[in-house]
């Protein structure tokens, strides 16, 4: 009975604590879900994304661990030259899609992205590892 009640009390403090840190229900939970990492950032989807990354055509735009570069602007900063949020929604997406010459903001980068990693023309895990290691850059 003392371990029930036990267990029963620090299943109380544990959820008071969640919502007093904006958990789930309670005040902030907003914010809590947005600043939130996405089930698809795992450990092993980051590291196959920092390959992909910096060993294949990503880094010759954006730069060695996305810190920008004369065709392709810093994914470490926030700055979202092509996005609205930096979701990994939308960074998943925009990696999907690519961006044509005509839709890039900054007129003195002359190519454009290519869809799916271009040349490289990731599969659906790849594009999401990506994805994954391009969040982190600007979410650590």
């Amino acid at each position: 009975m003392r371990t029930l009640a036990a267990l029963s009390l620090v299943l109380v403090v544990a959820t008071a604590c969640r919502s007093a840190q904006g958990g789930a229900g309670g005040a902030g939970s907003g914010a809590a879900a947005r600043n939130a990492t996405p089930a698809e950032v795992t450990p092993a989807r980051v590291a196959l994304g920092d390959s992909l990354f910096n060993n294949g055509g990503c880094m010759r735009c954006h730069g060695q661990k996305g810190v920008g570069a004369q065709n392709g602007p810093a994914l470490n900063d926030n700055t979202w030259d092509q996005l609205t949020t930096g979701s990994f929604e939308e960074i998943r997406a925009l990696i999907v899609s690519g961006v044509p010459k005509e839709k890039i903001k900054v007129t003195t980068r002359p190519n454009a992205m290519g869809a799916r990693g271009g040349r490289m023309n990731l599969n659906d895990e790849q594009i999401t590892a990506v994805a994954a290691y391009v969040w982190t850059l600007s979410h650590q």
